[in-house]
This record gives C-alpha cells, structure tokens and sequence, in this order.
C-alpha cells in the first residue's frame, strides 16, 4: 500500500531510523494515508479542503480508522491540519501495519529515562523487500514505464518531502529519471497534486520552524 511504500524509502533499513527530519517524514506518511483514501475512492480534495464522497469501510483497519475520524470530525476539512494531525502517530500506525503484515519487526531500545520503538526488517526477506521499496520506483521512472496511480502518487510524496536523493541517487545514471519526475506528478489528477502540493508546503513550514 502507498504509505507501507513511503515507509520502507523514508527509513533505513539497519537501523529503523528515519532518513528525513521524523515531522516530515510524518508528514509524508499522513499524507500517504490521505493518499490511500483518495485512490479507495473515499476521499476527494477540493481547494485544499477534504471531502468525504464514500462512507463505505475500507478493508484495511488503518485507513478504516482514519475514515472514521475524518467522518466524526466535519467541522475539520484544512488538508494541512489533517496533514499535521495525522503526522503525530502515523509512523507507529504505519509501522504497526508493517508489522502485522511481516514486512518488519518491531525493535525496542531503552535510554537512561525513555525507551524508542522503531520497525525494522530483521531478516533476509524482510530486509530484500525493504531494499526493493526504492529501487522498483527508481527503476519506473529511468525506464519510462507506465506507472500506477498509486505509483505517481508516491513518487510525487518522495519529491514533496525531499526524498528524492534516496530513490534516484545516481545522477549519471538516473538522470533521464529526475527529468521525468516532475511530469509524473503534473501528469495526477487535480486533487491528488493538491495533495503534494499541501504536503510539500507543510514540510517546508516544519523544516523552516526547525531551522529558527
């Protein structure tokens, strides 16, 4: 699924850490979530407001959960705040979901006053399929394949949020690639690109916090 992928390409695959500040990478991740609605066919986006168009449940509980959330809180339809709401706990939700599904294990390590839970593949398969994550996408784009829905979506989420670097990291050789990218995405339906959109501003906004 679209955030599992964001996932696996945001975070290293020895150490579970993130390779991005963690509140853009939570960012990245809610908008993923966000994302996976949209392409459920449950969730629109208007002028950078969400609009609930299906209330039927999504098999998957995460975003079922997220639904629900969405539907209980009308008054709320900003994609920003829901981007920032959203961003608190969607790297343990996602990673959980991860877990559940075998993809990753989850780890635990204790400090003098606090303890950190990071989901990491621990072995052969796991950590194969964690190394694939970027390259598949990679390799969709150096050879001008036709992509997924689902697919642009997320290498428009990797642009957004400065993850670019991870995915097509070899400049000689995916040069052809970082041209097609941005094509990739102005190629997306108008609310999905106003997802990106929304997504590459509100990392912009954090990281520009960050830096004061």
């Amino acid at each position: 699924m679209l955030a599992d992928q964001f996932y696996l390409i945001a975070h290293e695959d020895r150490t579970g850490r993130s390779r991005l500040h963690p509140r853009a990478t939570g960012i990245g991740l809610a908008a993923s979530l966000l994302g996976e609605l949209v392409l459920d066919n449950r969730l629109r986006i208007f002028a950078g407001d969400l609009e609930i168009v299906s209330n039927q449940p999504p098999r998957d509980a995460l975003t079922h959960s997220i639904l629900d959330l969405l539907i209980a809180q009308p008054q709320h339809r900003d994609v920003r705040t829901w981007l920032a709401y959203l961003s608190q706990d969607a790297a343990m939700r996602v990673g959980e979901r991860l877990e559940r599904s075998g993809a990753v294990e989850s780890v635990t390590r204790r400090r003098m006053l606090s303890t950190q839970t990071f989901y990491m593949p621990n072995n052969e398969l796991q950590r194969n399929a964690a190394a694939w994550a970027p390259m598949r996408l990679a390799n969709l784009l150096v050879r001008g394949l036709d992509m997924a829905l689902s697919d642009r979506v997320l290498a428009g989420l990797i642009a957004a949020t400065g993850l670019t670097r991870h995915v097509l990291w070899d400049f000689e050789a995916h040069r052809s690639a970082l041209t097609v990218l941005p094509n990739t995405v102005a190629s997306l339906p108008e609310d999905l690109r106003q997802l990106i959109e929304n997504t590459e501003a509100s990392v912009g906004s954090v990281l520009a916090v960050g830096r004061r």
